[in-house]
């Protein structure tokens, strides 16, 4: 009996040990510059602030006219379009209603969609932003207008398929970026 006990108790002493602890689960860190800002030149009648870091702003010409912009973020793989009509008489509600739909139709993916109002009396500049969570094709959406002349619409795109969790540090970032250009809008005479 005694031979039979002692390489069982030997086991048990042997296997004994500390109880193994799950790795907790990583985190990926991105660090982002802090935001400077600085007057964009741009060819269109409005101007904004927009990030240093944004490396280039690209024209977008219709039929030779310059109808918008490309802000272009590299570093982040990500793009915020601008774009920029006149308003002519009766069709605003239909720019209104067109950049609305717009972000409805991301609906089918997306898990919400928050709206904020924008609204700046002293620069004639009112709009709205809309935040999509989920995986959508774009995390931001906005519109601007004067009411009389000016309608600017804008959204944010990323240069990969939408994974939320993966793009959510880079948006977050640049819808300061898109608040920042909301509230420094300015309309050229």
């Amino acid at each position: 009996m005694k031979r039979i006990l002692v390489p069982i108790i030997s086991l048990f002493m042997l296997g004994c040990g500390e109880d193994p602890l799950p790795k907790p689960s990583g985190m990926l860190r991105l660090d982002y510059p802090i935001a400077t800002y600085k007057k964009a030149n741009i060819p269109l009648p409005f101007s904004f602030d927009k990030n240093k870091i944004s490396a280039q702003i690209k024209s977008v010409k219709t039929a030779g006219k310059v109808k918008g912009i490309d802000i272009k973020y590299p570093s982040m793989k990500a793009t915020i379009y601008l774009s920029y009509q006149n308003i002519n008489g009766s069709n605003l509600d239909s720019l209104l209603r067109d950049a609305q739909n717009l972000t409805q139709s991301h609906t089918i993916k997306a898990d919400e969609i928050a709206s904020n109002l924008f609204e700046n009396e002293e620069a004639k500049t009112y709009g709205m932003l809309y935040e999509i969570g989920g995986d959508a094709a774009s995390q931001s959406q906005f519109y601007l207008t004067d009411s009389l002349n000016h309608f600017l619409s804008g959204s944010l795109y990323f240069y990969t398929k939408p994974n939320y969790d993966s793009i959510y540090p880079a948006s977050e970032y640049l819808k300061k970026d898109i608040k920042r250009l909301m509230e420094s809008l300015e309309w050229k005479q």
